[in-house]
């Protein structure tokens, strides 16, 4: 683990050894900004603060040794590369902005957390008040059942059963208010359907009844037209037909004349038939109070529509229509993306309840062993006369939660012949570390957990109860990596290998430093922790048989 500017650590390079791993030292050394420290690696969030030289960033890296621990398939979750030795690495910069990385890939707070979560445990004092959440009571019991992969799919197929109920209740709600307006665009539809319009009809009736509202008018101006062209002794037609007639014979004799009188013949036939179309049209004609009637009322119709739709002509009345004929077929998908949802909702819940019940069986099936393993362990760490249950009520198959259907409840009697109560009400501090302590024991074995560190977790027991302790910690430690910070010089006497940490004043700051003891230093370190900073000849005698068992 390497620690640089974090507090009062300027610098620290420590290498812990396989085995049970020992920190000790006096109160207000640092063990505490050792842990935090550590914690920024496993995700926890910081700022500046933290920094002891403002002028330069935080850097904390730990890594990882990950064979035989099977955390493959953690990382490709993650989608960070897998790699038998993890380098977890976190940097704090001056301006408080905070980045992470897993072997040197950069990664979120989140993903280190989730990672983090895999390779370390942390056992405090704190934490021992967890024993008292349902919710971890359950996460032991599942841990020790030891069927991890079926409970990830059945919460993988829950987050999937919650998001259709969650869709399904946004298009339920979205159904009930087009139900609603469904009638209204019903009946909007249907009168514009009933209209039965015809792009351009409007303009062609307004013409029509422009033309029928003046035929007098029309009629009277066509008949003096055809009257001048065509009627009376001094006419347009008889006029030009004399025209013709006088220049015949001079045509005859000069081609300028002959094209003149062609040009007035051609003027002629024109007029002639200006005149026969000009009385077709005066007969067409017809003054027709029911057709103005007729028309009137059907661009009071077409007039009415557009005042209610807001809209101007034919073709945007068109436009609403299928506007309207949009909105009904949307209406009508809602309602079958509602059937769906809730056929796929029936048939995730129907499954969920099977796997929920396929969970508690296994769960209650696990209940005695892990409560005769419990009792084993309890006698282990000097609880001779604890007893531990595990209630486990079973829910209704129909009604799945993230978990499952089971509520646990752990029940702990400290002594023999005490009715078992819940844990809160039943243990004190130091009762409730060892008991935490041994459902980490119990659990060890089941979780591919790299480290496992122990933060003072002895307080209130002394004597062969943390001999006890102590050597239920080494049991741990031949599995699996276990650092643990003590004040009791029984357990400290168990390690493996033992770091002391310490402050020192440097130049005008005082800085916290962590040194590996050898053999000798240790015994002195044991001795002093026996009988205070100038151990008598007993207490090294004490330290140096603690360190032989």
């Amino acid at each position: 683990m390497f620690i640089q500017n974090y507090v009062l650590i300027e610098h620290l390079d420590i290498d812990f050894p396989e085995g049970l791993t020992i920190i000790t030292g006096e109160t207000g050394a640092g063990k505490t900004i050792l842990l935090g420290a550590l914690s920024l690696i496993l995700g926890q969030r910081a700022d500046s603060q933290v920094l002891s030289d403002k002028k330069k960033k935080c850097i904390i890296e730990g890594t990882f040794d990950l064979r035989g621990h099977s955390l493959q398939p953690t990382f490709t979750d993650l989608g960070v590369d897998y790699e038998e030795e993890a380098i977890l690495r976190r940097e704090i910069s001056p301006d408080g902005r905070s980045r992470a990385f897993v072997n040197d890939t950069p990664v979120t707070l989140s993903q280190l957390r989730l990672l983090s979560l895999q390779l370390v445990d942390i056992h405090s004092q704190h934490e021992s008040l967890d024993l008292n959440s349902r919710q971890f009571q359950l996460s032991v019991l599942d841990a020790a059942t030891g069927h991890p992969g079926e409970l990830a799919e059945y919460r993988g197929r829950y987050r999937k059963f919650v998001d259709v109920r969650r869709e399904l209740n946004m298009c339920i709600e979205k159904e009930s208010q087009a139900m609603k307006d469904q009638d209204y665009y019903n009946f909007q539809r249907h009168e514009i359907e009933e209209a039965a319009l015809q792009p351009g009809e409007q303009e062609a009736a307004e013409k029509d009844l422009e033309i029928l509202s003046h035929g007098e008018e029309i009629k009277t101006g066509i008949a003096r037209a055809s009257a001048a062209l065509n009627e009376g002794e001094f006419n347009i037609l008889s006029r030009l037909s004399e025209v013709l007639a006088v220049l015949s014979s001079p045509g005859r004799y000069s081609v300028r004349i002959k094209d003149c009188s062609e040009r007035i013949r051609s003027a002629f036939l024109e007029l002639k038939d200006i005149a026969s179309e000009l009385e077709r049209a005066g007969e067409e004609i017809n003054y027709d109070p029911s057709r103005i009637s007729e028309i009137n009322t059907r661009l009071d119709l077409i007039n009415r529509l557009e005042q209610k739709h807001r809209v101007s002509g034919v073709g945007e009345l068109l436009s609403v229509l299928g506007g309207l004929k949009e909105k009904l077929e949307k209406i009508s998908s809602i309602s079958e993306t509602v059937s769906a949802l809730e056929k796929e909702s029936a048939k995730l819940r129907a499954e969920l309840a099977v796997r929920a019940a396929e969970i508690s069986s296994r769960r209650s099936a696990a209940v005695s062993l892990i409560e005769k393993e419990m009792k084993r362990l309890m006698e282990e760490a000097g609880l001779p006369g604890a007893a531990f249950r595990i209630e486990l009520l079973r829910g209704n198959t129909e009604d799945p939660g993230p978990d499952g259907i089971d509520t646990v409840r752990f029940l702990f009697s400290a002594n023999k012949g005490v009715e078992q109560r819940e844990i809160a009400k039943a243990s004190s501090g130091g009762e409730l570390s060892r008991l935490m302590l041994c459902i980490k024991s119990l659990l060890a074995g089941k979780l591919s957990m790299p480290t496992l560190i122990f933060d003072e977790i002895d307080t209130g027991i002394s004597g062969e109860v943390a001999l006890k302790v102590g050597r239920l910690m080494k049991k741990i430690a031949s599995s699996r990596q276990v650092v643990a910070i003590t004040h009791l010089p029984q357990i400290a006497g168990m390690g493996d290998s033992h770091y002391f940490i310490y402050k020192t004043a440097g130049g005008e700051r005082t800085v916290t430093m962590l040194r590996q003891l050898d053999k000798g230093e240790r015994i002195k370190e044991i001795a002093r922790m026996i009988s205070g900073d100038k151990p008598s000849d007993t207490a090294m005698k004490n330290a140096r048989e603690l360190l032989g068992k």
